[in-house]
This record gives C-alpha cells, structure tokens and sequence, in this order.
C-alpha cells in the first residue's frame, strides 16, 4: 500500500528502540585477572603484616628448645646466673617467693629495677621493690630509661637523687631504645654526659643498656665498648653481638612465681662470684 509523504515523515519521527550495545568481549577476561591479582595482593599483605606483628615475634615458642624449659620459655642453660628485670608494669611482686624460686639448676640470683625516666618521672615501685628485693637476698641493680630530647646532665642528677645504691649493689644502668631528634653523633655525645655524672657519683663504671640492633646502629664505638654492656636479643639461641657483654635479656615473656605478670628474663656471662666483685665495693 502506497503511504503519503506526510505519514513517512510521521513514521521516521517515531522513537526508536535502543539496542544493548555491544559488548567488546576481549577486555572481560582481563578485568577478571586484574581483580584477581588485586585481591591475591591483599591477601599476601595481610597474611605478611599478620606474620610480622602476631607471628614472628613468637615464633621462637615454637622452636626446638637448646636450652632447658623454665620460666615459660626456654632457659639458656650454658650459664651459671640467671636474674630478672622489673618495672611497675610486673604488678604485685612476691620478692621472698622469687628468691625462693628455683628451678633445676637455674635460681635467680639478680634483679635490675626501672627507678627513673628522663629528667623527672619515678617508677612508683622502684625504693619498696628495691629494698624488699634487698632483704629477700636477691643482688639489686636500678636503671634509667633515657630520653634523647631531656639534658642528659639533668636526667643523670635526677637518677642520683632517686637511687641509693650502697655496697653490694650492681651498678646503675643507662636504658638506651631511641634516637629521637638527635643524629648518632649527638645521641653518643649525650650518652657519654649520662655516665660520666653518674661515674663520678657512684665511683664505679656504669652498664650500658640497648638491643642488639641499636648498639650496632649507634652507639658501637670505641669510648661505648668500654662500659659493661647488657644487651637484648631476643628470639634467638644463642648471642650473636661479637664484642665484649656482661647480661643478656633473652626473652620478655617469662613467668616466675612471685610475679605477677610476664617478665624479663637475662643471664650474666659469668659465675656468681664475678656479679659480685661487679657489685659496688664501697
């Protein structure tokens, strides 16, 4: 049937429907392994981070142990001396429990005690632990968490207003974890103030506290060497720092009757006979 010009026109003015355009098939399969590799690399970071922070620092329980079990955890057990280290954190202390406290051929003879904090915060513990720690028979040692930003000179007069050492004690110890704001160079030059003050107060060389890591980063040197060192190394056998070292705290996750929650467990690189002539003499 032949249609008017008019009713063409009507007809090509009529909305078309859309069609579903068509889809180019060739980047489906792509976009299907980008997501793919986006989530694998979520789940490897994931799994990374979850190895590192709850893992690796633990996984030495799960080690063959090279030494004896005790405490917890697995006692180095090539060593005759065996002490702890304590702060409020440790809560209640039972000192006459821990004194008695003895396992196999491991009693703990030593302990070090947190007594100050930069140039004016106090453990709240320290003089009644020290002194029931003192009486219980233990041999006593006190130390002082340096802040790098704090006078030295200030930080070091504070330690010697807080702590009463006397004969038979161990020698105060400086606690060195951060560099804070100071170059390497600064932070050595600030140490050395700490315990040139405290040297000529107490008239014996004091210990040089810090980990493994830290010591080799910054304050291996040759005036440093010089001091008793007490180095932390954790999660290992055996120590690996090649110089000369007095105590090592091998674990931070001990248990000792007496204590209330997990402690610092260390060993002295000598016999009991040398602690002592380390002890102040005078």
């Amino acid at each position: 049937m032949n249609q008017s010009p008019a009713h063409k026109k009507a007809v090509s003015r009529r909305p078309r429907k859309r069609g579903k355009k068509p889809q180019d098939h060739r980047w489906r399969p792509m976009s299907r392994w980008v997501r793919g590799l986006f989530a694998a690399g979520i789940v490897l970071m994931f799994s990374v981070g979850f190895y590192l922070f709850f893992i690796r620092p633990y996984a030495y329980r799960w080690k063959p142990c090279h030494g004896q079990k005790g405490y917890g955890v697995c006692i180095p057990c090539n060593y005759e001396v065996h002490g702890v280290d304590v702060s409020h954190y440790q809560g209640a202390i039972d000192w006459g429990r821990v004194a008695a406290n003895s396992l196999g051929d491991f009693p703990l003879r030593f302990v070090f005690m947190k007594a100050t904090e930069g140039g004016d915060h106090g453990d709240t513990t320290f003089l009644r632990h020290f002194e029931e720690a003192r009486r219980a028979g233990l041999v006593c040692g006190a130390y002082h968490y340096f802040i790098p930003a704090t006078d030295a000179r200030r930080q070091a007069e504070f330690f010697i207003r807080t702590v009463p050492l006397r004969k038979g004690d161990l020698p105060p110890v400086l606690d060195v974890e951060t560099l804070g704001k100071r170059s390497p160079r600064e932070l050595r030059a600030s140490v050395k103030v700490w315990l040139d003050c405290v040297e000529r107060h107490y008239g014996v060389k004091p210990i040089l506290y810090t980990s493994y890591k830290f010591k080799m980063r910054y304050l291996n040197d040759s005036l440093l060497n010089t001091y008793p060192y007490w180095i932390a190394h954790y999660y290992v056998d055996s120590v690996r720092y090649r110089g000369r070292w007095d105590f090592w705290q091998h674990t931070d996750v001990g248990r000792v009757p007496g204590i209330e929650k997990e402690v610092d467990l260390n060993v002295f690189n000598g016999s009991l006979d040398e602690l002592r002539a380390l002890t102040l003499q005078r």
